[in-house]
């Protein structure tokens, strides 16, 4: 049987692959540091358990409408005011499937076959996989180090197209973790409205900041498209929960959508997010911040021990992105061989970057700080071999 070519166009996501291999390693008893996938080890909030199991106890199964529980929407409003100075209107919020639904409808909404896309390199693989089957075209626009791993306005601005319809990006950014401030993230909003194109920002690790206050696009350009997601900041992965941003005038199509689609995001994990802003939970989820701050911290001294801590410092989600090239150009290669010689699971560039890939590896500092420490022994003497 054929299937359809657009799956051509979506690329594998290697990390499961070696994450497989990791478990397998764990059953035949060998300790594994786990380093590559991109979850919070912190279980969900008490207070969110509580309130989905208060749900479910009171039968609040049933569908929500499409956009989502009106209480919801009004508590995501509420956020953005009182954490980003964004007065946002609930009815412009629509809550999702994870923040994969929240792509999935503007993937949909925003571009068709022939529309071009601009997006940065590296980025998340799965950005560029939706708007693939969006049938877009891709323009990957390398960054590094000069523009602070970021898509600006500046790139903006040299890579469009007349063909171009949509620039996207990432802040905080995976797998790179760093950010784009508020002066900006106007400057690319201006740059794309100069050229009537829309704007979609991957804010999914919005919250996970260090060292600079977190920003978001809907405080700065109200006509950008913002996705976000209850799963990394606030703790809960596998309750499949996101939300998306949307001009007024785009409501009622993404609503459409999500009505065929979805139909509605998960109802008990809609009552439970309600907790995650209240003021207990966001005192347990700003100690978790620290710690992963601190993790960090200990994660880039060590590297910078074994001349791999990169040279921009991330400031936010819970990544780092370090340039293997002394010691190899396969990423992959190199990942396999950490994990089976010195049992610690990173990611290879390759699926994060079309260019560059296979000379870069992506840690999550999603462990222990005494894990973390074991993890730079064992890569220390994995190098020494090299």
């Amino acid at each position: 049987m054929s299937f359809s070519a657009r799956l051509d166009r979506v690329q594998p996501f290697r990390v499961m692959s070696l994450l497989e291999v990791a478990q397998a390693r764990e059953a035949a008893g060998h300790d594994v540091i786990h380093l590559e996938i991109g979850e919070p080890d912190f279980p969900t909030p008490e207070p969110v358990i509580a309130a989905g199991q208060q749900a479910l106890a009171a039968g609040r199964t049933r569908y929500t409408p499409a956009a989502g529980l009106p209480a919801l929407r009004e508590a995501i409003a509420g956020h953005y005011a009182e954490h980003f100075g964004a007065q946002v209107d609930p009815a412009r919020i629509i809550v999702t499937p994870g923040a994969s639904g929240a792509l999935l409808l503007a993937s949909q909404l925003l571009v068709q076959r022939g529309d071009r896309v601009l997006m940065a390199d590296p980025t998340y693989p799965c950005n560029r996989h939706f708007m693939a089957l969006a049938e877009a075209e891709l323009d990957t626009v390398a960054v590094g180090p000069d523009s602070d791993w970021q898509l600006n306005a500046e790139l903006i601005e040299r890579h469009w197209r007349d063909e171009t319809r949509l620039a996207m990006l990432a802040t905080p950014s995976n797998p790179t973790g760093h950010t784009l401030d508020a002066d900006q993230l106007a400057a690319v909003a201006d740059t794309v409205a100069a050229r009537r194109g829309a704007l979609l920002v991957d804010e999914i690790y919005q919250g996970l900041n260090y060292d600079v206050a977190p920003v978001s696009a809907a405080a700065v350009a109200p006509e950008a498209y913002v996705v976000n997601s209850f799963s990394k900041y606030f703790g809960m992965t596998g309750w499949r929960l996101g939300w998306l941003v949307a001009p007024s005038d785009a409501v009622e199509p993404l609503t459409r959508l999500a009505q065929n689609i979805f139909l509605a995001a998960p109802t008990p994990s809609q009552h439970a997010a309600l907790a995650a802003f209240t003021p207990a939970c966001r005192d347990e989820l700003e100690r978790r911040r620290g710690e992963l701050h601190r993790r960090r911290d200990a994660l880039l001294d060590g590297l910078a021990g074994l001349g791999l801590a990169p040279s921009l410092p991330p400031q936010g989600a819970f990544y780092l992105w370090l340039d293997i090239s002394r010691y190899s150009r396969d990423s992959l290669s190199f990942c396999r061989r950490l994990l089976e010689e010195e049992n610690v699971a990173i990611t290879p560039g390759i699926d994060f970057a079309v260019t560059g890939g296979e000379h870069h590896v992506r840690i999550a500092f999603t462990a222990e700080r005494a894990r973390l420490e074991e993890a730079v022994a064992r890569l220390g003497r994995f190098l020494a071999r090299q």
